[in-house]
């Protein structure tokens, strides 16, 4: 069977190549489809933008002959895509429409209120191949776990399977589907070593999503099974120097991760040029770091993602429950630079109750550490289905009506002891307080100046389109340098 995947992207560096990086790639519909192939389906994927005209889109639909299209999108995206299925399901009723994804797992209903025929809630890989084989074999989808059908109008609800505990039995994700809508087929790629979070920060999906079926929410894939797809990848693209491991949090398992240092160290040791790699690390209290950070160094990773998120102790205990100190997170990027490896912050502002003076600590933190690169920050957004989106509607924080457009770089909450003004003053101004006197001067305005483009739609299009010609291009690469 034909099985078409839909990813949408409005915020694209070109309408040919909406991704620029193999990075971006969505390792849900990746995951689905490299499973639906193993058992014999034919996938391909059609990536939505802005300037996506009906008829190219037709014509795919025409080619390709799907007998299901699978959309999947955040918050977002997905308010873009219900105009998209609308108008699909309206040209061409005898495709099965089928949408899923971190949104329509947490608000399910707002895909069974579009023209969709199914929603698919949690991990898809099992439930979607079941329910295109039951469809190939002309038998009702009736009554599969993971999803809820809209029969004209009244709701199927079943039940939801267990978390998948041996993330090893899954394919290697399917990488080839995206190699036609990405730009830079050279740079990174990134690999997933696995799935869940333990914590509960309050404005990730993560708290929410573990409550949606049984079974372990936090996994590990096995050291051998992700040096064998660093194997596969090295294989098809011997150009590649650098993979970033993606995974909520590295160090939630610290002798799974000693573990996979040790044989990345091996497996680094046979080759010609050593893969470089980078990860995310959580910072915890009365966590000693040393064995973990040396390993590393020793293995190849070169950079670590650092999650400080704001720097306001009483927001991130109050609001994000995250419970670690402002020393906390010097000490990690410290021992970190100790061990070589180089630091890069993410940062949040503009979040419930939060003041110019948490903003300016968040500042502070950054600027004692100094990240090697450069930090970023963006702008909250409260995202349907998790616990802050609920804290804001309880405190009347929420405008009528989400503006998703500048997703996390225009305000969307009414803070009252933080301006819409003074906010975007610092979101634009960011890394310009972070590293006054410390690096050129020209950089920072260059710094200001892009993230000044964030906030406009319209001025990130311009500044793409020019991008494409090649001309900021070479000038944003050495300004990162």
């Amino acid at each position: 069977m034909n099985i078409a995947f839909v990813f949408s992207s409005q915020n694209v560096f070109s309408p040919e190549k909406p991704l620029q990086y193999q990075e971006e790639m969505n390792f849900g519909i990746s995951y689905i489809s490299a499973l639906l192939k193993k058992h014999g389906h034919r996938t391909t994927l059609f990536v939505l933008t802005k300037d996506t005209r009906m008829d190219a889109f037709r014509a795919f639909i025409n080619d390709f002959k799907p007998a299901v299209l699978c959309f999947s999108a955040v918050t977002s995206e997905f308010f873009f895509i219900t105009r998209w299925i609308k108008n699909i399901k309206a040209e061409f009723p005898q495709i099965f429409l089928l949408g899923g994804g971190c949104h329509l797992s947490l608000n399910p209903e707002d895909g069974l209120g579009t023209d969709l025929d199914a929603v698919c809630l949690g991990e898809g890989e099992y439930p979607t191949l079941e329910l295109v084989e039951r469809l190939e074999g002309g038998r009702s989808p009736s009554g599969i776990e993971n999803f809820w059908f809209n029969r004209n109008g009244k709701v199927e609800k079943n039940r939801l399977r267990p978390f998948w505990e041996n993330l090893d039995e899954l394919p290697f994700p399917d990488r080839e589907m995206w190699r036609p809508w990405t730009l830079d087929l050279d740079s990174r790629p990134a690999v997933l070593l696995g799935r869940g979070c333990p914590f509960q920060c309050t404005y990730c999906s993560n708290h929410a999503l573990k409550k949606l079926a049984s079974g372990a929410y936090v996994r590990c894939r096995s050291a051998g099974n992700i040096i064998a797809e660093l194997q596969d990848i090295t294989e098809q693209q011997p150009s590649v120097r650098e993979v970033y491991f993606e995974v909520e949090t590295f160090n939630v398992n610290m002798p799974w991760a000693l573990d996979l240092c040790r044989q990345l160290a091996a497996f680094n040791s046979q080759r010609a040029v050593p893969l470089d790699f980078g990860v995310n690390i959580r910072v915890t209290p009365n966590t000693d770091f040393g064995p973990l950070f040396a390993a590393m160094r020793g293995s190849g990773f070169t950079f670590i993602n650092v999650g400080v998120e704001s720097g306001s102790e009483r927001i991130r205990r109050e609001i994000m429950k995250r419970h670690y100190s402002n020393d906390d997170i010097i000490r990690t990027a410290s021992l970190a630079r100790e061990n070589r490896l180089k630091v890069h912050f993410l940062n949040m502002i503009g979040l419930p109750t939060e003041t110019e003076e948490d903003v300016r600590q968040t500042i502070a933190v950054n600027r004692a550490c100094q990240p090697d690169m450069w930090p970023s920050h963006s702008i909250f957004f409260p995202y349907p289905g998790t616990e802050i989106h609920r804290v804001c509607r309880e405190m009347k924080l929420l405008p009528q009506r989400l503006d998703v457009e500048r997703e996390r770089s225009r305000p969307v909450l009414n803070l009252k002891g933080l301006p819409r003004r003074r906010l975007m003053h610092y979101f634009v101004w960011f890394d310009y307080y972070v590293y006054k006197g410390h690096r050129p001067l020209w950089k920072l305005l260059a710094r200001c100046f892009v993230s000044r483009l964030h906030c406009s739609y319209r001025l990130m299009r311009v500044y793409r389109a020019v991008t494409e010609w090649g001309v900021i291009k070479k000038f944003k690469e050495y300004v990162k340098k």
